[in-house]
């Protein structure tokens, strides 16, 4: 789904936000979700491990946790254990929330002539629900799905859907994420990559991934976006 805001049209410069673990509270339902699938196939992973690959691509998720000594999981597996998350995650959706501040950054962001653009990669299905979880609609330009590329983050391919999306180049945009995905897709694709703390990752590995500057989450980055990029993309008065 795409919902426009007719102050900021196509081609202003755009602030591009990760949606997982960066403006809604999800990061955690989706490790029980994969922990859960796992068990199923009695393929027990402690919840660290899962966490750690939280925000990469679906599929390359679910290679890395099922792949043992002997191999790679078979495709029927592999395939299981995403329906397996698909479900699970379902069952949890009552508890989504947006992070703190989460609302407020988004409607400050359009407020100051920027598109706001959701540059996720979870399936329109998952999508859907976040966005009803964020209730922002009327100030959202663009979003975008697992639908729009073959491979997710780290891949930079969703940034680029994204950018393309808003009708600008990096040199007028700026990426806003929880994960070290969200830094190596960003930085990939050219764009500078605000960090937060509020997927659980240490600001140590953001900051390494290329993440800068890094705040603790939504409501730490609008109270200090005066300092950061996203206040000099602003239009003049």
């Amino acid at each position: 789904m795409t919902v426009r805001r007719q102050t900021s049209g196509r081609g202003a410069s755009a602030v591009l936000f990760d949606v997982d673990g960066t403006l809604v509270d999800s990061n955690y339902l989706h490790v029980y979700a994969w922990q859960r699938a796992f068990d199923d196939e009695r393929l027990p992973v402690a919840a660290w491990k899962v966490h750690r690959c939280i925000g990469m691509d679906g599929s390359a998720l679910v290679r890395a946790l099922s792949t043992t000594p002997s191999g790679e999981a078979p495709a029927d597996v592999q395939e299981r254990l995403a329906d397996g998350h698909s479900r699970y995650y379902r069952d949890t959706t009552p508890l989504l929330a947006p992070l703190p501040g989460a609302r407020a950054l988004l409607r400050r962001v359009a407020d100051l002539g920027l598109q706001v653009v959701l540059a996720s990669s979870a399936p329109d299905d998952e999508l859907q629900v976040l966005l009803k979880a964020l209730d922002c609609d009327d100030v959202i330009a663009e979003t975008t799905s697992s639908r729009d590329v073959g491979t997710a983050k780290p891949e930079p391919g969703i940034v680029r859907v994204a950018l393309d999306r808003a009708g600008v180049g990096a040199d007028r945009a700026v990426f806003v994420g929880d994960a070290v995905w969200d830094a190596h897709a960003a930085t990939a694709a050219g764009l500078p990559c605000i960090g937060l703390l509020s997927g659980g990752i240490s600001r140590a590995e953001l900051g390494a991934a290329g993440a800068s500057p890094i705040f603790a989450d939504p409501q730490d980055l609008l109270e200090h976006l005066e300092s950061t990029r996203i206040a000099e993309l602003a239009p003049g008065p």
